[in-house]
């Protein structure tokens, strides 16, 4: 029975694959090739289900295949099936085909048809990957899967300039949910000592044993889940991205923010509850912030002129409660909650667009006074205070853009001086002066020595804030996401003894890619002349197969599942110990912003309206 477990995985990459070689105009044949694929993966997981439940419903372990093994680490990919994978695969495996067989008609003769397709396709893999992972290496691979297409789905429309603005805007928190869970995996690598796997942490002896003393090093992993949960399901404070992710096509908003993607956070709390299980004061945590979100989202939606943002915003409040159900111990109920919450922010987000025109009518027809209502008996200052908190959503974006963003584009905006030059005369010397050093490392003195991996990273966290603030060269900004990465490299290798093949895995996959960027980049140039960050540029439009190449590029350089650069990444973190976490959050922070930075190179130069336009563009939303 584990063996089946392949299946699941490889039907939608194979389905993938094939969607990438029909031509764009065959609108009939692409669209009956997915549905095809996600109807034959439904039909295939319920005859499974079946025979699954008539065997006792076993919890299924399968260990796929070890892409890296050395001493004291193995990265393997590993698939878990229980009750919770199965309720999540039950409810998107249905819901994907319902939206799949609607978006055929819905966007037909629309320019990006074939794109659209191939983006669910590829969705829907990160999602399988998801929900089978049997260790967080295995989710992060999917997590990381869904984080480019929600990116790619809300930029649908690429020659607008709200849904590219957007789209960079989630793709950022997703970031920040990004920094979470990586910590997470770096500390329980020193907890457990091994590649834990969600099998084993359903073993309450172990799990104990190994919390105890370590009680504070098993509270900061819980936080971490906790913040990569709270980004992904839109708990506060970053609750405003997903009424910004509604910018793309009704069906990418459907199955994604509606009803499946949304629901990560609570996937990832689920799985890891046997872990904080008993931390009561993490409990306590997720419950409270449950609360808080359904009440300010609540009030939020009750104000909003826009369906979607209705729905959104509603969506939140519900998962909240089930953050709230799964603090609680209620498991079964938050899967029965997730499962009815996921089909009815689908089919309200699907009819949308007839409840408007309907509703239109009704108020013109139909009007029915406003009754009174439990508000209505509030102190009138209180009542107006909270509709105007509402209206202006609490100020969250304000908040988010204070003390995350604003402090990371005041850093990266004191490094205005440099210029590519400069950066070439001054930081390669540099670094090759802290090669030499490596190399001679028996003639550093010791004092010297403990501060030097603390300074490297912060180097590299320099090169990249520069990158992400950068404002004209967009070449510039791509090597300094290179120098970083080498920069990090270094950092490490300084702080713990390994061998060289762990950097060479992780700086193989960055040269490589790096350098086919550059000459992407390189060669955009020639052709039109300016590619500056100043502005969306929009050359995706004139120049299609190099914003596709481009993009392969951005993803291998910012450690895309099963790329070098994704495994070095992981193993490079096993490097840092456990009392380290000053470096250990610089590194988590370098890789996150450059993830930022490169997908920012990518939106300015090829997505937005096209920069030669002679039409006017909107450049603000109502």
């Amino acid at each position: 029975m584990n063996s089946i477990l392949q299946f699941f995985i490889l039907l939608p990459l194979l389905g993938f694959l094939v969607s990438l070689f029909i031509p764009g105009h065959k609108e009939n044949l692409l669209s009956k090739t997915t549905f095809g694929i996600v109807g034959l993966h439904m039909i295939s997981f319920q005859i499974f289900l079946l025979y699954w439940l008539w065997n006792g419903h076993p919890t299924l372990n399968l260990k796929e295949i070890t892409l890296f093994k050395t001493t004291g680490y193995e990265f393997f990919v590993d698939f878990y099936f229980d009750k919770i994978t199965a309720t999540y695969l039950f409810v998107g495996s249905l819901l994907t085909f319902l939206v799949t067989i609607y978006s055929r008609y819905y966007l037909h003769r629309e320019t990006g048809y074939k794109r659209f397709f191939n983006t669910i396709l590829f969705f829907y893999l990160g999602y399988n990957i998801t929900i089978f992972s049997g260790n967080l290496e295995t989710l992060f691979m999917g997590w990381e899967v869904l984080g480019i297409s929600s990116f790619l789905l809300i930029a649908f429309y690429r020659d607008r300039y709200l849904p590219v603005k957007n789209a960079v805007k989630v793709f950022s928190i997703y970031r920040v949910g990004d920094v979470g869970l990586i910590l997470a995996m770096w500390m329980s690598h020193h907890l457990f000592h091994e590649n834990i796997t969600f099998l084993k942490l359903n073993n309450v002896e172990l799990v104990h044993e190994h919390l105890q003393g370590h009680s504070w090093i098993g509270i900061f992993i819980s936080l971490m889940i906790l913040i990569s949960a709270a980004a992904k399901s839109a708990q506060l404070p970053f609750s405003t991205w997903l009424p910004r992710a509604m910018e793309g096509p009704t069906p990418s908003s459907a199955i994604f923010y509606g009803s499946l993607s949304v629901h990560m956070g609570v996937f990832i709390l689920l799985r890891t509850f046997p872990f904080w299980e008993y931390q009561l004061s993490v409990r306590i945590l997720i419950g409270l912030l449950g609360l808080t979100t359904s009440l300010v989202t609540t009030g939020i939606a009750r104000v909003q002129s826009s369906v979607k943002s209705q729905i959104a915003y509603a969506s939140i409040a519900q998962i909240g409660i089930i953050f709230i159900e799964v603090a609680a111990g209620f498991e079964y109920l938050a899967l029965f909650h997730f499962a009815g919450n996921a089909f009815l922010r689908t089919y309200q987000l699907l009819v949308s667009p007839s409840v408007v025109s309907y509703q239109i009518r009704e108020q013109f027809y139909n009007f029915i006074p406003h009754k009174q209502a439990a508000k209505d008996s509030l102190p009138k200052k209180l009542e107006y205070s909270l509709y105007m908190l509402c209206l202006q959503e609490w100020n969250l974006d304000s908040f988010m853009y204070r003390y995350l963003w604003n402090p990371i584009k005041w850093a990266g905006k004191k490094l205005g001086y440099l210029t590519t030059p400069k950066v070439l005369r001054f930081f390669i010397p540099a670094y090759i002066a802290g090669a030499l050093l490596f190399y001679y490392e028996e003639y550093v003195p010791s004092e010297l020595h403990d501060y030097l991996p603390l300074l490297f990273s912060i180097i590299g966290l320099l090169m990249v804030l520069k990158s992400f603030t950068e404002r004209i060269h967009a070449r510039m900004s791509w090597i300094l996401v290179i120098l970083n990465h080498f920069w990090v490299a270094l950092s490490i290798s300084f702080n713990e003894h390994f061998e060289f093949k762990h950097t060479l895995l992780y700086l193989s996959g960055i040269a490589v890619f790096g350098m086919f960027g550059y000459f992407i980049l390189r060669m955009l140039k020639s052709r039109e002349g300016s590619i500056d960050l100043d502005q969306f540029r929009g050359y995706s439009y004139k120049h299609p197969k190099l914003a596709f190449a481009f993009l392969l590029a951005c993803l291998g350089v910012s450690g895309f599942p099963i790329t070098p650069t994704f495994v070095g990444e992981d193993l490079i973190f096993t490097h840092i110990h456990e009392d380290q976490v000053l470096l250990a959050l610089f590194t988590a922070l370098s890789f996150i912003i450059d993830g930022l930075a490169i997908m920012r190179i990518y939106a300015r130069v090829f997505l937005g309206p096209h920069v030669k336009s002679v039409y006017e563009m909107a450049y603000r939303s109502s």
